[in-house]
């Protein structure tokens, strides 16, 4: 009966989030990086706060007089509004080619987020879930 009770709480956190539901750290996919989302003012941003290689530079980054920053420490979810049932409106920046996309996240349950980028419309893009970090 309590794991019937546990499925079902998280079924109900993804359904409903609480607005701030994604705050804290999170594990990407790949497992090779963290991102800590944080809130400033109503909107809603990541950097990253753990990468495999924490001397890694942003050598893909189109503007070439940032290409020598450490990838560790940088901001790369920006703008994210919640809406409800998920926080979107927002954008991602891939390191790992240098492109920017624009992203929706939502809670598939209370420790995992799906985050989609897209470029246009959200059918054109791709789709990860990373782990909350316990």
């Amino acid at each position: 009966i309590l794991a019937t009770l546990l499925a079902f709480s998280q079924i109900l956190v993804a359904q409903n989030p609480s607005k701030d539901a994604v705050l804290g750290e999170w594990l990407s996919e790949t497992k090779d990086g963290k991102v800590l989302i944080y809130k400033q003012g109503e909107k809603y941003y990541g950097k990253l706060s753990w990468i495999k290689d924490a001397a890694k530079k942003d050598v893909n980054n189109p503007d070439a007089s940032l290409r020598n920053q450490p990838l560790l420490g940088l901001v790369i979810l920006k703008n994210f509004e919640f809406t409800g049932k998920a926080w979107e409106e927002g954008n991602i920046y891939d390191p790992k080619n240098g492109k920017t996309y624009s992203c929706n996240m939502k809670l598939k349950k209370a420790d995992e987020l799906e985050i989609r980028g897209f470029i246009g419309v959200s059918l054109l893009g791709r789709t990860t879930v990373w782990s909350k970090v316990k």
